[in-house]
């Protein structure tokens, strides 16, 4: 095994193909294909499916680029460290669900971060692919949403992926709506009332069901579904259309104008907290990232900053 194929695996996984990756890292398809099919011989494992579509991880292919991310990111470290003389290039990756907070502390730790050297990736995405990112090395950290109803099956899923999952604040579900909306002058939308207009949730890709959503009462029935996989749409269809939007109540600063968060008459609550590996040993930015974090919901007058264990 050598660190050579580590890499290509690696980049393999990230860029979905072969072909992809070669051509990301100059390298030939041919070169590519005979490191990864060695190492398969030498392991005595698939690493990959090969589909027309590209290739995708088996579940031992996923567990070994767990292990080849950590130590391809430890040998960078150490040749960063004494073949350029300085503390080496500073990363972080988080993998989030679509929350305005969680991009406002990114921001703010890259203004403050006083390198030349460094990487910063933030994906807004799926639940489940927040999962495996953590899982995989992919991502540092990664942020979303328990309830009473996902947090059996998610709670589950964080222990087969080696993952601790931290609270940072419990919230009241929120509508949110555009200005014009018959529902925008209402103190409080009771849950029948929603049942009329439009309901706006986010995709979940191959890990469509109730449990991963990012929006709380998923299971709900819903005769009029608006699946996107960003917030600019989610934006444009709440200030253009009469849907609406179940979530933590706080706003980003592109809803501000044109959109009205209001609470539901529900008991039920959300739990918005960060995944962590149970072998990862947070580093500076990451600690950075999570100090940041803590401090924009506990400043916010819209939910309850979880103080606990």
């Amino acid at each position: 095994m050598t660190l050579q194929q580590l890499r290509y695996l690696i980049a393999i996984a990230e860029y979905g193909s072969i072909n992809a990756a070669a051509y990301n890292l100059y390298a030939s398809q041919s070169n590519l294909s005979t490191a990864i099919r060695d190492l398969e011989r030498e392991l005595k494992i698939n690493i990959f499916k090969r589909s027309n579509r590209g290739v995708t991880l088996t579940s031992e292919g996923t567990e070994l680029l767990g292990y080849a991310r950590q130590v391809v990111e430890q040998v960078n470290m150490l040749e960063n460290r004494y073949t350029k003389g300085d503390a080496g290039r500073m990363r972080l990756a988080v993998s989030a669900q679509h929350y305005a907070f969680s991009v406002q502390a990114f921001v703010d730790v890259i203004q403050q971060c006083n390198t030349d050297d460094y990487e910063f990736v933030m994906r807004e995405t799926s639940t489940g692919q927040i999962i495996d990112d953590v899982g995989s090395f992919r991502s540092e950290i990664g942020i979303l949403f328990v309830d009473d109803f996902n947090k059996r099956v998610l709670h589950k899923a964080f222990e087969d992926a080696s993952l601790t999952f931290h609270p940072l604040f419990d919230a009241q579900i929120h509508v949110f709506v555009g200005e014009s909306h018959p529902l925008a002058s209402h103190e409080v939308v009771e849950p029948e009332e929603l049942e009329p207009w439009p309901y706006l949730t986010f995709e979940q890709g191959s890990y469509n069901s109730f449990y991963f959503s990012e929006e709380p009462l998923s299971y709900l029935p819903h005769r009029r579904l608006i699946r996107v996989s960003d917030r600019g749409t989610i934006t444009s269809l709440l200030t253009h259309h009469n849907g609406y939007l179940l979530s933590t109540g706080v706003l980003s600063d592109e809803m501000q104008t044109g959109i009205v968060s209001i609470p539901l008459n529900t008991d039920k609550r959300m739990r918005v907290g960060y995944l962590i590996h149970k072998e990862r040993k947070p580093g500076y930015l990451l600690q950075s990232y999570i100090k940041r974090l803590s401090d924009i919901v506990r400043n916010n007058p819209n939910v309850q900053a979880y103080l606990g264990d």
